[in-house]
């Protein structure tokens, strides 16, 4: 794109439009067509508040169309603007001057930038730009940044108005006129934010900004930071093709990432994880930043963590273990200060490395009850999220959010609903306030169900059913051929795990809603088994505890064939030891049927079973402990906290014989 900018510039200068400014007496103006005015301004006019247009031959007003976003910017003679930074008329639209002389100081940029910060509109970010009496090119690019950061709505502004502002339209011409004279740093930065602006790439102020960023590229001289600026902005003109932006990647990759400062490594994540870096290109720059990174996250804020954790999961960066973890630790500290959106990212990526630990969940459990009731929904989504999905039950979290769940869940989207009561169906647990909870949930069901989307709709009622809340009402709705029919059409289609979730919602309403009397689960919809390879409806037994508890069995009722393992029943749960006994109590063999009057079930409960901080079963467990007492069977509970504990092979018997036979005496064999 830079290159054909620049092939172009000659095309241009017929048109009228000059790559340097005009060196004779004359000015030459150029203006752009407003797009909801047709009347066409000087602004030269604009600039001043005098009474005529201060230009020695009067207003030269010259109509071009730029295409997309229309900006009045006006070339003039170098000694229109004395040298200093900025000057403004104290009764008028700002002049802009920006040089290099004269700069501000330090502490007076970090003071505009924070007062940029604290600006709430565009419009506020303009009367700040009225107020000043200097300003450095760097300033200015701020400026806008701080505009497109109020103004970006996706891939377009909220109010396109905003750039026919005239402080934004003399801010750009000075850029556009001292472009040859602005830093590496201001240069680049101005670049970016006008492409965050959406200006038009072949207006002269785009023009002039990418064929100086080119030369000064062309002198390998940037500062890494200011490289990725240029390279952020040229990815969002032209994208990861961009043959200058493969320049710009290998003055990147001369470079040592062992010298970079945090500012530095932030930046370059920032630019691979905008595109650059996919389909595994420059692993090998990546690996030396992590090795940086490492020895850096103590230094690094919120902005930071937030952004690097971001990073590393667009760029799936699985072997940065040891900088992920790092960074967590980091993010301990940062819990109360992170923004929603920066939290958001934190979790999100947590998620994605499968990591946490009780350092970080014990500071969002200080964290999460003040700002459940004020933080965005989705925030407050994610934060459930992350603990279901790492299986973590905190009572004070899942409370706090139940009862701002109540008060805001009319405001949510049904994503947002769904993925909210889904955690406390995963974990198997009920707030204090369930009954309030649930029946929120069934008013969202009832004012919005053709809302949601097939796939959520099912995971909200399954979540349901897991804590023993039957959805009866809305069950029906999810069994008829247009819903099952929308469930194929959406997605993947029909894959296992969903026909799982209909089965069992299924049994549940047979088992445990006898009153139900809507349609039925057609059998080409059910699965015959609840136990499947990833992702499942029950957890597979944990290989060495039962092995344990097989040999201890053996010895407690003197041969393996008296009891059954893994056996899957009719009622697609797999069993992880069946004991069967006769009407008088005796013991039958594992492959007798007939004159079976009583089935023991064992569930040998391994930690993977429980919620990893606390020892309560999962939903998915104890659904099917629940179900299988139901269907007539005897269920005995291993869990693997109590048995963990047995020392020897005699200690082994005779726990096993309290819990399958506490009524009886045990023989010796």
């Amino acid at each position: 794109m830079a290159l054909k900018l620049i092939q172009r510039l000659p095309l241009l200068g017929q048109a009228g439009i000059q790559r340097y400014s005009p060196v004779g007496p004359m000015s030459i103006i150029r203006l752009l067509r407003s797009r909801n005015m047709d009347k066409l301004f000087c602004v030269a006019c604009l600039c001043t508040s005098a009474g005529r247009c201060i230009q020695k031959q009067g207003c030269q007003k010259v109509q071009l169309d730029f295409g997309k976003m229309s900006l009045s910017t006006v070339v003039r003679d170098p000694s229109f603007f004395t040298t200093g930074s900025v000057g403004l008329h104290r009764d008028s639209v700002p002049r802009f001057r920006l040089t290099q002389l004269h700069r501000p100081t330090d502490t007076k940029e970090q003071a505009f930038q924070q007062h940029l910060r604290s600006c709430s509109s565009s419009r506020q970010v303009l009367k700040v730009l009225r107020t000043l009496e200097i300003m450095s090119d760097t300033m200015a690019a701020a400026a806008l940044h701080r505009v497109a950061d109020l103004e970006q709505d996706g891939h377009a502004l909220k109010d396109p108005t905003v750039l026919e502002q005239d402080t934004i339209r003399a801010l750009c011409f000075q850029l556009e006129q001292d472009s040859e004279r602005l830093t590496d740093a201001g240069l680049v930065s101005a670049l970016l934010a006008c492409t965050r602006l959406f200006l038009d790439p072949w207006s002269t102020l785009m023009v002039r900004l990418v064929s100086e960023s080119q030369e000064r590229l062309d002198r390998g001289q940037m500062a890494v930071g200011q490289l990725c600026s240029l390279g952020q902005a040229m990815l969002a003109m032209e994208g990861p093709g961009c043959v200058m932006l493969e320049q710009v990647m290998e003055q990147i990759q001369k470079q040592e990432p062992a010298q970079w400062s945090l500012a530095d490594v932030t930046a370059v994540y920032s630019l691979l994880q905008g595109g650059v870096g996919e389909d595994g290109k420059y692993q090998d720059l990546l690996n030396a930043m992590h090795t940086h990174a490492v020895s850096i996250t103590s230094r690094m804020d919120p902005v930071a963590v937030s952004r690097l954790l971001s990073a590393l999961v667009t760029l799936n960066q699985t072997q940065a273990m040891p900088l992920v973890i790092n960074l967590c630790k980091q993010a301990v500290r940062h819990v109360p200060h992170f923004t929603d959106e920066e939290l958001t990212l934190v979790l999100g990526a947590l998620m994605h490395f499968g990591h946490s630990d009780h350092y970080f969940v014990e500071a969002m459990e200080r964290y999460v009850p003040t700002m459940a009731f004020t933080s965005h929904p989705e925030t407050v989504t994610k934060v459930m999220q992350f603990f279901g999905r790492r299986n973590i039950l905190s009572p004070p979290v899942f409370d706090i959010v139940a009862e701002s769940f109540v008060y805001r869940a009319d405001d949510y989207s049904t994503s947002q609903v769904a993925r909210q009561i889904m955690p406390f169906g995963k974990l198997g647990y009920l707030p204090p306030n369930a009954s309030e909870v649930f029946r929120k949930v069934e008013n969202i069901l009832r004012t919005r169900f053709s809302h949601f989307q097939p796939r959520m709709l099912l995971n909200l009622l399954h979540s349901c059913i897991l804590v023993e809340r039957f959805p009866v009402n809305y069950v029906s709705k999810v069994f008829s051929s247009y819903f099952l029919q929308q469930l194929q059409e959406q997605g993947t289609g029909m894959d296992r795990i969903i026909l799982a979730q209909l089965t069992q919602l299924y049994m549940t309403v047979k088992l445990e809603c006898p009153f139900y009397e809507g349609p039925r689960l057609l059998p080409k919809y059910r699965v015959k088994s609840f136990l499947m390879p990833g992702r499942s409806l029950e957890t597979p037994v944990d290989t060495h505890l039962y092995n344990s508890v097989k040999n201890g069995l053996v010895d407690l009722l003197g041969a393996r064939s008296y009891f059954g393992s893994k056996v899957l029943t009719p009622y697609c749960y797999t069993l992880d030891v069946e004991i069967k006994l006769d009407e008088e109590g005796y013991m039958l063999p594992a492959c007798h049927n007939d004159d079976t009057y009583k089935r023991i079930a064992l569930c040998i409960d391994g930690q993977k079973r429980f919620t990893t901080n606390t020892r309560q079963l999962l939903g998915k467990e104890a659904i099917k402990q629940r179900h299988l007492r139901l269907l007539g069977y005897e269920v005995v509970q291993i869990p693997y906290y109590e048995f963990e504990k047995l020392r020897n092979k005699s200690s082994v018997v005779e726990y096993l014989h309290q819990k399958i036979f506490p009524h009886s005496y045990r023989l010796s064999w």
